[in-house]
């Protein structure tokens, strides 16, 4: 792997010649699989692909994979039973865990592709409502894919820039802004970013996370908690962006308090793939400690989730809002394919038909399906090893496949 000239004399001028030569050799080696499973779904235990798994020290339901399986052709992975998650990002579990402990209302600011917003809906505390966001609408899409199979109904996801949030002043008690950058942690990962990423591409993007920030700043209320992060090394971006923060806008780090035995610092924790196994990765920990302007009142915490939900329908673009009790059916009279992924699902609702491998993978492909000849006509809810994977309806000859289309299998 040929690194820029540019980054090799940057890195150096950082880590010193002979650090930056094992960041170099790290960065040669293949990356490590991980994935996080959901536990509203799933045990460990269930999970085979767990099979002499590695439990990621910062994240209790992280798992390092021994070798990297075909997650397209699981049946569990699109059920939303575990989500392929690079293992630095998981270190935002243990940081909710420090600073997180009663519900609250929370933004994921450029969610896609829902990495980092599945993860908190399984951290926060029961009662806490995520508000997951994406700019580019394709990328806004999968998201809300992903969110729709994790099955955690208090979500809702929107499609917009930071500066649409005018409306939500000293709204949220938690932001989450993994910022889009430069990418140096990627360079193993994916190394078509080695060929995108320059000096003039850095400074580019430390003056739009600046941007991005300063737009959504006057969203997070005071004393709330503000998670800035990265997936690149250069201080421009990560710890110059951090002093801007809290020189301008008002606000103070916190620890993180990594473990000894991780390879991390207190404060603006840094993850090297020569110190720690996993991806390049930056995060901060920020208190706001200023206040901007007088705080809009009215909500009521009963009634807040709804409260939200109206008001991002005013003024943002809602395209999924599992919040809502899933509509039995749709305008066609099917069923809603977010109702079988459902962690609310009523599962005496519908018949229900456990389908092998094969069979999945057939329903996943949206191929026609024949039933067991006892099945009851009209709508069945399929399951794989007993958790939900969607609907069919069932016409006696055969079955008509109801997953959506945009979501299935193409891969051959």
């Amino acid at each position: 792997m040929r690194l820029p000239n540019d980054f090799e004399q940057a890195m150096t001028n950082i880590l010193g010649k002979e650090e930056y030569e094992r960041l170099a050799e790290a960065l040669s080696l293949p990356a490590p699989t991980s994935i996080r499973i959901n536990p509203q779904k799933i045990k460990a235990e269930e999970l085979a692909i767990l099979k002499e798994a590695e439990q990621v020290p910062w994240c209790k339901d992280g798992f390092y994979l021994k070798e990297r399986p075909s997650f397209t052709f699981d049946p569990l992975f699109h059920a939303g039973c575990y989500y392929v998650q690079e293992a630095s990002s998981m270190f935002l579990a243990h940081v909710l865990k420090q600073y997180v402990h009663e519900p609250v209302v929370a933004l994921d600011l450029c969610a896609a592709p829902g990495g980092k917003s599945t993860l908190a809906l399984s951290e926060l505390p029961e009662g806490s409502l995520l508000i997951a966001n994406e700019v580019v609408r394709q990328r806004a899409n999968i998201l809300a894919e992903n969110l729709t199979k994790w099955g955690n109904p208090n979500c809702i996801v929107t499609n917009n820039y930071a500066e649409d949030f005018q409306a939500f002043s000293h709204t949220f008690d938690l932001i989450i802004c993994d910022a889009p950058c430069s990418g140096e942690g990627m360079f193993r990962k994916d190394p078509a970013s080695i060929g995108e990423w320059s000096l003039a591409n850095v400074e580019t993007c430390w003056r739009r996370q600046r941007d991005i920030v300063s737009n959504i700043w006057h969203t997070l209320k005071e004393d709330g908690i503000f998670i800035y992060s990265t997936c690149t090394y250069n201080p421009k971006e990560d710890e110059e962006n951090v002093a801007w923060m809290v020189e301008t806008l008002g606000a103070e780090v916190l620890s993180c308090h990594p473990h000894p035995d991780w390879g991390l610092t207190e404060r603006n924790t840094h993850f090297y793939p020569h110190r720690t196994k996993g991806e390049g990765f930056f995060i901060s920990v920020l208190r706001k400690t200023s206040t901007d302007e007088a705080p809009v009142v009215g909500h009521r915490k009963k009634n807040l989730p709804a409260q939200l939900l109206q008001q991002a329908r005013r003024t943002l673009k809602v395209i999924y809002a599992g919040m809502e009790d899933p509509l039995q059916t749709d305008k066609h009279g099917r069923p809603n394919h977010s109702l079988a992924l459902s962690n609310n699902l009523d599962r005496t609702a519908y018949p229900m038909v456990e389908v092998d491998e094969s069979q999945a993978i057939a329903y996943l492909r949206t191929e026609a399906l024949q039933l067991p000849p006892d099945t009851p006509r009209g709508y069945v809810l399929l399951t794989y090893k007993g958790h939900p994977l969607g609907f069919v309806k069932n016409i006696g000859s055969r079955a008509n496949n109801l997953y959506p289309a945009e979501w299935r299998i193409r891969k051959q």
